[in-house]
């Protein structure tokens, strides 16, 4: 029995719902891929926020009919098409997915859709290859903290400076005196 028209509208409405959630959008063709190693790929994908949805090409064509920002995404419908829809942290989606390539060999990336442009596989790599979330957040604090320490160690000079200077005036005046010149 095939789809009604009710649950064709559902999926569509369903893939707006996600695209809108969206920074990313990758493509990848799956052909040959079983229902365990696409429920790997969805559990590798779960911690960085992203959602792999298998659909028609054509029910996608339909849910980014209306969106500028995703219009280029038409141009990777076609075969057998997965998508992985990236919600905040694409770093750690894209190693994720490379990582199930890696293992699995039966996937193909097409390419990918960002703020309205298209990217080809070596822009999506480019994209994994920059830091994490955590990694970022963490390079962030590490410089605060050295910064923070730079500061205070500034601030704990300034009195032993002061201090060194003021010494050497008085020593200066000591040895400069017509007492310390008699004697």
């Amino acid at each position: 029995m095939g789809r009604t028209l009710e649950n064709k509208k559902e999926i569509v409405a369903d893939l707006k719902g996600t695209l809108s959630e969206s920074t990313l959008a990758l493509v990848i063709d799956y052909q040959g891929l079983t229902v365990a190693e696409i429920s790997d790929l969805r559990r590798r994908l779960r911690p960085s926020g992203t959602v792999c949805k298998v659909a028609k090409n054509t029910f996608m064509g339909i849910a980014i009919q209306e969106d500028e920002k995703w219009q280029p995404l038409s141009e990777l419908l076609k075969g057998s098409s997965a998508f992985l829809l990236v919600k905040e942290d694409f770093s750690s989606a894209i190693k994720a997915y490379q990582e199930f390539q890696k293992t699995s060999k039966k996937t193909e990336l097409r390419g990918g859709v960002m703020d309205g442009r298209l990217l080809k596989e070596s822009d999506v790599k480019a994209l994994g290859d920059l830091p994490s979330k955590e990694q970022l957040m963490a390079q962030i604090a590490g410089a605060i903290n050295a910064l923070a320490t730079k500061v205070a160690v500034g601030i704990n000079e300034v009195p032993s400076s002061l201090a060194r200077a003021v010494q050497a005036v008085a020593d200066k005046d000591k040895d400069d005196s017509p007492e310390a010149a008699a004697e």
